[in-house]
């Protein structure tokens, strides 16, 4: 944990980030109630804890996953499933693999994902998937160009010019747009977990699309790519209702994304994670039968800027409801928090550092609440700045890649991919 404090200028006393962070903390705890948190839950209070900017939280107490091979994760009850000597992956930078007790199905995979291997996923992330057909945040709002707000950001580059405006759908639209959704903050969606009973009636359920914002304006492509925020992979989430609108198809999953989650999924000697243990709550999806049944067919590709968070939140979609989720981390780090079944229990933190995944599976870990309150600055790997190799796919050298290795600066990307419907289901019957 050491190199990533030392890292973090939020942590010298002398440094203009701790100074700032200071000020703006007298500033908002001015008038704050003594008892404010007296009612918080313990995921909550941990959210707290790690998103404050100051003081600038203690990680002695997170899970760091580079140092779990040294033994330094025996405090956290971590346990080493399988090693180098045990096991070894074409795909993967390591064969550590380890468990969370605490939290059963739980499987971590340190610097799984080559540096090589992350800065390819980077590339396709912004160049390749953030566009047309692959819903993204911003198409409720824009009419973004075909080739995508990132390569039209290149573009523009390329040819020194500021680009084409991006439109609002409002100001191209002739006529006033109604309000679908009624005005005021987001409301809190608690959905009923997806299964193959309840499917049919929650797919016959309406999926409204959400409002184009009346506030944003027009703007430049180089304008819109901070305020990406997600691209849809496979099958199309619909956020206002936390389910799925199968009416839209399903999307592809890119065979590399898909093979990288199978090759992390097929190195997990399964037996160490369950074969032990006599859990409730399977249905017919077996961990015994992931080889033959694992085909991801869903997920979200996640563009976190340092001062993002993602609140604690469980997954109830999926009707295969046990199926591991493979959730890739690239570029800055993060604390990772996980619990229990409710807020009640208190989450154990985890560092996340680019090239680390993270595999939750099982009745247990699958329910379990989840969530990112800390992107950590200035953590992004010296490996960025170099360009990845050409594999027949890329385009682009040294010059293009700054552009990347720019935004990856303030940038963490999540790849979570995950399972729908177990194999053999069909969502047409």
């Amino acid at each position: 944990m050491t190199s990533i404090i030392s890292q973090s200028r939020l942590y010298d006393p002398s440094s203009l980030e701790y100074k700032k962070a200071r000020r703006q903390h007298v500033k908002t705890t001015r008038n704050r109630a003594h008892d404010v948190d007296e009612n918080w839950t313990p995921f909550r209070t941990a959210e707290k804890k790690y998103k404050a900017r100051f003081p600038p939280p203690d990680l002695s107490a997170v899970v760091d996953l580079s140092s779990l091979a040294s033994g330094a994760g025996e405090a956290h009850q971590v346990r080493c499933i399988s090693t180098k000597e045990a096991a070894q992956s074409e795909l993967s930078g390591t064969a550590d693999i380890f468990t969370l007790p605490a939290v059963p199905g739980l499987v971590l995979l340190p610097s799984f994902v080559s540096p090589e291997d992350q800065r390819r996923l980077v590339r396709w992330s912004l160049r390749n998937h953030a566009r047309h057909p692959n819903e993204t945040n911003l198409d409720a709002h824009y009419v973004l160009p075909p080739e995508g707000i990132w390569n039209a950001h290149l573009q523009s580059r390329a040819e020194c010019t500021r680009g084409a405006i991006v439109r609002t759908k409002v100001s191209v639209d002739n006529e006033p747009l109604p309000r679908i959704s009624s005005p005021g903050p987001r409301q809190l969606i608690s959905n009923d977990a997806a299964s193959a009973d309840n499917f049919h009636s929650m797919q016959t359920l309406p999926k409204i699309p959400p409002d184009p914002s009346t506030t944003v304006s027009d703007c430049l492509p180089s304008e819109l790519i901070p305020k990406l925020r997600w691209a849809n992979i496979g099958w199309s989430y619909h956020w206002g209702s936390k389910q799925y609108d199968f009416s839209k198809g399903k999307g592809d999953v890119d065979p590399r994304v898909r093979d990288l989650c199978k090759s992390a999924v097929g190195s997990v000697p399964w037996e160490e994670v369950y074969g032990h243990d006599h859990l409730e709550g399977w249905g017919g999806d077996d961990w015994r039968m992931w080889q033959d049944t694992y085909e991801p067919d869903a997920g979200i590709v996640n563009f976190y800027q340092t001062k993002d968070t993602l609140m604690a939140h469980v997954d109830r979609s999926e009707v295969c409801a046990t199926s591991p989720l493979v959730s890739i981390s690239l570029g800055n780090a993060a604390i990772f928090l996980i619990g229990g079944l409710t807020r009640d229990t208190e989450p154990t933190p985890i560092l996340l550092r680019s090239g680390d995944v993270v595999i939750m599976s099982g009745p247990a870990c699958r329910r379990a609440y989840h969530g990112v309150p800390r992107i950590l600055e200035n953590t992004l790997p010296e490996h960025f700045s170099q360009a990845p190799d050409h594999d027949g796919d890329d385009e682009g050298g040294m010059e293009d890649w700054e552009l990347y290795r720019d935004y990856m600066q303030t940038t963490r990307i999540n790849i979570n991919v995950r399972q729908v419907f177990p194999k053999g289901f069909d969502p047409g019957t």
